[in-house]
C-alpha cells in the first residue's frame, strides 16, 4: 500500500470529477427544491386530483431505488424519446440531474409539508381574518415560518442527496465514484484509492453537516424565546 502514489496520482482526477458532482447536486438540488414545493402545494390542495398526483409521484419515488431510476432516465427514458424524436438523446449529465432533483424533489415535499403543518393553524385564520386570500397568507404568512423550520431537515436532504450522486456512475456520469473507478480500473489500487476518495466525501459532507448543526440550533433557540 501506497498513499503517496494514489495521492498523486489520483488527485487530478477526482479533482476533475468533483466539480461535475457539485455542478449536479447544485443544478439537481436548486431543481428539487421547485419539485418539492410544488408538490407540496398540490398535497395539501383542496382538489382531490392535484392529492393524488402528488401522493403518487411521492409514492413511486420513494418507492423505488434511485439507481433503478437513473438506469431508467438514462437507458428507459432515452429508449422512449428516440422512437418518437429520431436522434434526440437525454446526455447523461441531464439524465443524472433529472434523477436527482425528481428524488430530492419527492423527499423535499414531505419536508415542506411538515413544516407547513408545524406552523399554527391559527396563523392562517387570523391571516384571511384580516382580508388576506388563502393563497396570499399561505405565501405571505405560512411559507416563510414553514421555510424556515424545514430548514434543517432540507439540509439534511442535500447531504443524502450529494452522496447519492454517486450512484449515477453506473449511467457513466464522470463525477468523484466514477473517476475513482476509473483510476482503480488502471492501477488495481482497491483500497488506498477507495479511502481517499471517502475521505473527499467526509471533507464536502462535514461542511454541510456543521451547517445543518447551526440552523438546527438557530431554530431551536427561536422557538424557545
Amino acid at each position: 500500500m501506497d498513499f503517496s502514489i494514489v495521492i498523486e496520482q489520483a488527485t487530478p482526477l477526482i479533482l476533475r470529477g468533483m466539480r461535475l458532482t457539485i455542478f449536479v447536486s447544485v443544478v439537481s438540488l436548486f431543481f428539487g427544491m421547485i419539485v418539492g414545493l410544488i408538490s407540496c402545494l398540490m398535497k395539501i390542495s383542496s382538489f382531490r386530483i392535484l392529492r393524488w398526483i402528488s401522493s403518487s409521484f411521492i409514492w413511486i419515488i420513494r418507492g423505488t431505488p434511485m439507481l433503478i431510476q437513473a438506469l431508467f432516465f438514462f437507458f428507459g427514458a432515452n429508449q422512449i424519446l428516440s422512437s418518437f424524436i429520431p436522434g434526440f438523446r437525454l446526455s447523461v449529465v441531464t439524465a443524472g440531474i433529472i434523477t436527482v432533483a425528481l428524488n430530492a424533489g419527492a423527499y423535499f415535499s414531505e419536508v415542506f409539508r411538515a413544516g407547513i403543518e408545524a406552523i399554527p393553524k391559527g396563523q392562517m385564520e387570523a391571516a384571511r381574518s384580516l382580508g388576506l386570500s388563502k393563497g396570499k397568507a399561505l405565501r405571505k404568512i405560512v411559507l416563510p415560518q414553514a421555510f424556515r423550520v424545514s430548514l434543517p431537515p432540507m439540509v439534511n436532504q442535500c447531504i443524502i442527496s450529494i452522496k447519492d450522486t454517486s450512484l449515477l456512475s453506473v449511467i457513466g456520469l464522470g463525477e468523484m465514484t466514477n473517476a475513482a473507478r476509473v483510476y482503480v480500473g488502471a492501477t488495481f489500487r482497491f483500497f488506498e484509492t477507495y479511502i481517499y476518495l471517502g475521505l473527499f466525501y467526509l471533507g464536502i459532507l462535514s461542511v454541510l453537516m456543521v451547517i445543518s448543526k447551526k440552523l438546527e440550533d438557530w431554530v431551536n433557540y427561536d422557538r424557545k424565546n
